[in-house]
């Protein structure tokens, strides 16, 4: 098998781009096309540590490949910087659900922070309303080409700032108009879920679902507050919940693990690990295990039955799209196309559709694959 980052990837003599995806775990900030930066910087006056696309594109992928989830969000500062307005915002949604599209999803959800896109004058409600134009128009696009795709919007807090109570209230407002889910996300060592427990609490009574970014640069207490002060329904990344994991012994490919509370109660509850394999790596997540993909947790996790998912994360700063991390997998522990299907039925059930729509997703995926063998 060969991996092309700029093309496709084959797995059984099949298409792996063709094939439907979903992707949970994908910044709206980390996913802007280097040539829309340069545009944007232009109009806005921002300098940038590049003059070219190319160029510009080297740039975040060597930051991002810095080892440190802080020196990792640093890039954020450009994509951040050139997103002030409506038309920066509504333009880098729809060539974003573009992108999506082109890379086979068929149903993802992106996740910003409104609060970090008001510098220029928009207000919180103006920013969601222009990302909002550009994702249905991405939709309209990707339609108007032959691919059906739907994106939903998750509205995330910064952790170390204290407006959470007013983004979940904002998240809430926008139900049923694209926005699907509430994330806190930012420094996560220093930063545990419990300092917005008052966001999570409100919530909670309005019933509305929440992924927290937990188990990435911090540890078990991080994701342990997630789950009782968040009541988080997916985590973040989560890898780091292998810290838990006691490795017994190992024979051949038999390995014998014992399950500590926590990720026996994240297992056995079914709670959705939004893994992103490249980013993981780069920002120094998994170094406890190694220093290549073939160290991640990733397969330990899923031969355990956890629901895992492949995600992105960040798009531009990790260099990469939904199929080449599923390549890489595939290539490190020899997977297959029965491994990608249960990946991405992992994510559709894990999504915030309601369970009608989750089961046509399911459907879409399973009947798809079934064509393909």
């Amino acid at each position: 098998m060969a991996i092309d980052p700029d093309g496709d990837t084959r797995i059984q003599g099949r298409s792996l781009r063709a094939l439907p995806k979903v992707s949970l775990h994908d910044h709206l900030d980390g996913g802007l096309r280097p040539g829309t930066v340069l545009d944007l910087a232009d109009a806005a006056g921002i300098d940038l540590p590049a003059s070219d696309a190319d160029g510009l594109a080297d740039w975040f992928a060597d930051q991002g490949e810095s080892g440190s989830l802080e020196e990792y969000l640093k890039t954020f500062a450009v994509t951040v910087g050139v997103t002030q307005s409506r038309a920066a915002l509504t333009r880098v949604a729809r060539e974003f659900v573009e992108d999506l599209a082109a890379d086979g999803v068929v149903y993802g959800e992106v996740r910003w922070a409104p609060e970090q896109h008001v510098a220029g004058g928009l207000t919180l409600e103006e920013a969601v309303e222009a990302v909002e134009e550009g994702l249905e128009e991405g939709e309209d696009a990707a339609q108007d080409s032959g691919r059906d795709i739907r994106v939903s919007q998750l509205l995330t807090a910064m952790r170390h700032t204290d407006r959470s109570l007013e983004i979940a209230r904002l998240a809430v407002d926008w139900r049923d108009r694209g926005v699907v889910g509430f994330d806190i996300a930012g420094p996560e060592e220093g930063f545990l879920p419990a300092r917005h427990r008052a966001a999570f609490d409100y919530l909670a009574e309005e019933f509305f679902p929440v992924t927290v970014h937990a188990g990435e640069g911090a540890g078990l207490d991080s994701i342990r507050s997630a789950l009782l002060d968040g009541r988080a329904l997916r985590l973040g990344h989560g890898v780091r919940i292998a810290e838990d994991l006691d490795v017994i012994d190992r024979e051949g490919d038999e390995v014998r693990v014992h399950l500590g509370e926590l990720a026996r109660w994240v297992r056995d509850r079914e709670i959705a690990l939004e893994l992103s394999p490249s980013s993981n790596l780069h920002t120094g997540a998994v170094a406890a295990w190694g220093t290549g993909l073939e160290d991640h947790p990733f397969d330990l996790l899923y031969q355990l039955g956890f629901a895992v998912t492949v995600n992105v994360d960040n798009r531009t700063m990790s260099r990469t799209s939904l199929t080449r991390e599923l390549a890489l997998l595939a290539e490190a522990f020899d997977y297959g196309l029965d491994d990608v299907e249960a990946f991405q039925l992992n994510a559709a059930a894990a999504s915030f559709l309601p369970i009608e729509e989750r089961e046509e997703l399911i459907d879409i995926i399973s009947d798809a694959f079934a064509r393909r063998r």
